[in-house]
């Protein structure tokens, strides 16, 4: 134990015990213990059962706390005992390839974790000037994005689309074919059947091998929800302070919201759009900005988001598309034709494109874009029979080239192409576009 670590247990070491009872039990639990906001407490349900909850608030002299799983049965008088600490999650490099609950204890029935050190939740934002520029690109594996939305180590970007066009998919997939060291995965308010189909079947094997899995499923309390979350970028900032190129990917962010939704609500604060709470877009901030480059290591941010009704106006939506460096937007048209990943080329867009592109792939991909656009001008005349051949020549032109293009979209699971082969195919698709 060095000197630091010593010092902090001193710290912690409290000589006398501070007990409370529980006051009253309406949404929040209030009882008489006190302790500070963030503190842990323990619930005595019985003799054989205590529950782990944290302090969330206080007024009046009544503590405000709430637990990290369903307490049943309690009532007023139970015994309530502060721990004197905060919550703190394990890190180190044996994480890699566990399944985790939201308090970093092992879902994946391989016994305890070895080797770890602890680190609280919160952690201090890299200061701007300290952030390395974006300047490498970050490689999915996926010809749609490497070619045409091109990433960068380092970036945030959101998948936004609604439910059942392949967000969970296609961030399998990412995680299999990213070029990067290590990759956090948090699932955030999942139904509990579908966490094993995705470590399975998505992410697979040799995905699983590299990465650290932290679940927190639709039926557990708001608080371990949000807490899940912020574990998986306390773990990703660890690898980072290593010098390690990381891969944070949340699914989802809407459900992120929602949970904290839950808890605004609980403490008062007022609603906004579709009940909204400030803390709410306060959490989305935080998160995105605890995410990026560092003086070394990088954290890129993969984050999807339920556009609930397919409504990309809706608050959350709105809120991550202006704090993201990216969106990638999934079309229910696409999905609906059989058109995987279901990416809408022409309303999605990589915010670092030029910083990490050459200019022949830029040249190529606006050509792309181009033939997309000037198909999507006259679809609806060419579904009808009413364009006439020969009208002009660019869109002749265009829906000649179209299946090639969707073609190079379209890409079956477990399909990986390399940077140089998608930029290789890209420009030989634009040589064939003299517009």
């Amino acid at each position: 134990m060095n000197v630091q670590e010593l010092c902090r247990q001193v710290d912690l070491y409290e000589p006398f015990q501070r007990r409370g009872k529980l006051r009253s039990a309406l949404g929040l639990l209030g009882c008489t213990v006190p302790a500070a906001v963030g503190e842990q407490c323990e619930i005595v349900l019985s003799h054989q059962r205590r529950v782990l909850a944290e302090v969330i608030g206080f007024s009046n002299g009544t503590s405000h706390v709430l637990p990290y799983e369903h307490a049943e049965a309690v009532r007023p008088g139970m015994p309530v005992i502060a721990r004197g600490r905060r919550l703190s999650v394990p890190v180190g490099e044996s994480l890699r390839g566990r399944v985790l609950d939201g308090l970093g204890r092992p879902l994946d029935g391989r016994g305890g974790i070895q080797g770890c050190s602890r680190r609280p939740l919160g952690h201090e934002i890299p200061s701007p000037l300290q952030r390395a520029p974006i300047s490498e690109p970050f490689v999915t594996g996926q010809r749609a994005i490497d070619g045409l939305l091109t990433c960068g180590r380092g970036q945030r970007i959101g998948i936004f689309g609604g439910s059942g066009v392949g967000k969970s998919t296609l961030l399998g997939e990412i995680a299999k074919g990213a070029e990067l060291d290590v990759t956090v995965i948090a699932l955030i308010g999942e139904r509990g059947r579908e966490v094993r189909p995705f470590l399975e079947d998505c992410l697979g094997p040799v995905g699983l091998t590299r990465s650290v899995v932290i679940v927190a499923t639709a039926e557990q309390p708001a608080l371990l929800r949000v807490r899940a979350a912020q574990m998986a970028i306390t773990v990703a900032e660890y690898f980072r302070e290593r010098g390690r190129n990381v891969l944070l990917m949340l699914d989802s962010l809407t459900r992120l919201a929602m949970a904290q939704r839950e808890l605004g609500l609980l403490l008062g604060e007022p609603p906004s759009a579709r009940g909204y709470t400030p803390s709410v877009f306060q959490l989305l901030a935080g998160t995105m900005e605890r995410l990026g480059n560092a003086a070394r290591g990088s954290i890129t941010g993969i984050m999807t988001v339920l556009v609930e009704g397919d409504d990309f106006e809706e608050p959350i939506s709105d809120a991550a598309r202006a704090l993201v460096d990216g969106h990638i937007v999934l079309d229910r048209r696409l999905a609906e034709r059989g058109h995987y990943p279901a990416i809408n080329i022409a309303r999605s867009l990589s915010r670092v494109f030029r910083d990490v592109t050459s200019a022949p792939q830029r040249t190529a991909a606006r050509k792309l874009r181009g033939i997309l656009a000037t198909h999507a001008e006259v679809e609806d005349l060419v579904r009808v029979g009413a364009y006439v051949k020969g009208t002009s020549p660019q869109v002749d032109k265009a829906l000649e080239l179209l299946p090639v293009v969707e073609t190079f979209l379209r890409q079956e699971v477990a399909d990986r192409y390399s940077l140089e082969d998608t930029r290789a195919a890209m420009e030989a698709i634009a040589a064939r576009w003299p517009f």
